[in-house]
């Protein structure tokens, strides 16, 4: 008989309606039948018990509110009858997991043997590795500028170039178009060049173009310097005003960068070379139980070998953050979470904003109550990985275990950062369904079927599956498979074939 609803831990004081409940319907609970009491709508949850005003609601093991009235068996839990418990800003303990505590949580005892796991192909893609050590999945060239005021020139030098090199071997010429760069001061600007700085190194462009003005406050000079060592045969650059015509001059320099690729070939990599950026966007009730778990299946199995995955969207991690603290490589990086954490709460603070202002109308539309049931739901894309390190905005990643990074919950904004900081290619889990796309090969993995079937122009994946009875060792090894021939070029995500490939960068100052 199939499934009505999903009790998710032994635990839990609630169940998730897999399906529309109407009211008076019997469904069958662990041990007997239980009367539904009113409509519930799918991905929505239900009392499995009769639950007294101010007793603690229990989802994934783990509070996540308390009843604002008494809630009988089989009634709806929602906005109207379950508060969040949070606090403003809160006292943590370092409480490291012992490795048997991870085992009893999934760890990654199913991936002693990757290759068995992976089953459909080994754990190898075929990358470009470049002359600083790291792996690219893709070889374009970005068009890159430190001023909205170059936008038009830019996206114009891209597209006479994708018509010019066509015929060539690479991936394609792009542009990133984004308004700052001019009148910002203080952190934004230095936002505005860690994240330029961050996409001019990256492995994805096998040659760069950067597009000045001249005037603006984002110098040329002080953005190149921000971002490093860079291969100088992979870099052209040049300030508008200081030519007679910048679409010329810019096709003619992303001529050269077109002739230095052009010899550039994929080869063999190891599956640690990866570097994955994790993300979830327009989240619903079953987000946490289908997409988020896939993903972290895929997580456990990259930093397994000695991959890196990014996992960001730091509000998104506000009731949860103490299960990821636990999971800390040693106190160190447990007082660097503590310190990103708190540095999130008081930014909302000085902007007397509310801390806990979340989730979404369109996560509550979709069954998400408050922010714990949120953000332990999010989390799930890290898997049971070691958190080895934390990252400022913009900041690179260092190879190796899962890294988080400091940066907002807004889908564009952080998924930006995630490739700013090294992401190679960015799973991006969504029950709502969106089409952006960012300048890596974007998989979207869809949390149920009826967005798949909806939105096949933008769903890569369906981790809906798994509500229909598939396996999810078997769904985690078509998905492991999927990633591995996104990132060796043998598919395109439908970001990369609709042409959906966007930046957004992080404003928190003032504008002149």
């Amino acid at each position: 008989m199939k499934l009505k609803i999903l009790y998710i831990h032994p635990s839990d004081n609630v169940a998730v309606a897999l399906e529309l409940l109407e009211k008076g319907m019997a469904v069958a609970t662990s041990d007997s039948e239980m009367v539904i009491a009113e409509n519930i709508p799918a991905g929505h949850k239900l009392a499995i018990r009769a639950i007294g005003a101010q007793e603690k609601i229990f989802k994934y093991g783990h509070c996540i509110g308390h009843a604002t009235q008494d809630i009988p068996a089989g009634a709806w839990v929602h906005l109207h009858n379950l508060r969040t418990d949070l606090a403003e800003v809160l006292e943590y303990k370092y409480e490291p997991y012992s490795n048997e505590v991870r085992l009893a949580q999934g760890g990654t005892r199913n991936y002693e043997d990757s290759s068995a796991h992976v089953g459909l192909r080994p754990p190898v893609f075929r990358g470009f590795r470049r002359a600083n050590g790291k792996t690219g999945t893709r070889n374009e060239i970005w068009i890159l500028n430190t001023v909205g005021c170059v936008n038009i020139s830019a996206e114009r030098i891209a597209k006479i170039c994708r018509e010019k090199f066509a015929a060539t071997k690479f991936d394609g010429v792009f542009s990133f178009s984004h308004p700052y760069g001019c009148s910002q001061l203080g952190d934004d600007l230095r936002n505005t060049q860690k994240i330029l700085a961050g996409l001019l190194r990256h492995p994805n462009a096998g040659g760069v173009l950067v597009l000045g003005l001249g005037c603006e406050n984002n110098q040329m000079q002080q953005l190149l310097n921000l971002a490093g060592e860079v291969d100088q045969s992979r870099l052209r650059f040049f300030n508008s005003q200081d030519v007679q015509d910048e679409v010329e001059t810019g096709v003619a320099a992303a001529a050269e960068l077109a002739q230095r690729m052009a010899q550039d070939t994929r080869t063999e990599c190891a599956i640690g070379d990866l570097v994955l950026g994790m993300k979830c966007g327009g989240s619903d009730g079953f987000s946490g139980l289908t997409a988020n778990p896939l993903v972290g299946r895929v997580a456990d199995v990259v930093t397994k070998h000695g991959g890196t995955v990014l996992l960001t969207e730091v509000p998104e991690m506000f009731g949860a953050e103490q299960q990821l603290m636990n999971r800390s490589r040693d106190e160190k990086v447990f007082r660097q979470i503590v310190a990103m954490i708190n540095e999130f709460k008081n930014y909302f603070i000085r902007h007397g904003q509310p801390i806990y202002e979340n989730p979404s109308p369109g996560n509550m539309a979709g069954g998400i109550t408050t922010l714990e049931e949120k953000s332990l739901g999010a989390i799930q894309k890290g898997g049971t990985a070691i958190v080895t390190q934390v990252l400022d905005y913009g900041a690179p990643a260092q190879k190796g275990g899962l890294a988080l990074l400091q940066a907002p919950g807004n889908d564009a904004v952080s998924t930006t950062a995630e490739v700013a900081s090294g992401a190679t290619m960015v799973l991006f889990t969504t029950g709502r369904g969106t089409p952006l796309g960012l300048p890596v090969p974007t998989i979207k993995i869809s949390s149920n079927s009826a967005i798949a079937q909806k939105k096949p122009q933008w769903i890569d994946f369906n981790a809906g599956a798994l509500l229909e009875g598939a396996a999810m060792d078997e769904l985690a090894r078509q998905l492991l498979d999927l990633v591995l021939q996104a990132a060796s070029g043998e598919t395109k995500t439908k970001n990369e074939i609709h042409g959906y490939k966007e930046i957004a960068i992080w404003k928190e100052g003032v504008t002149l």
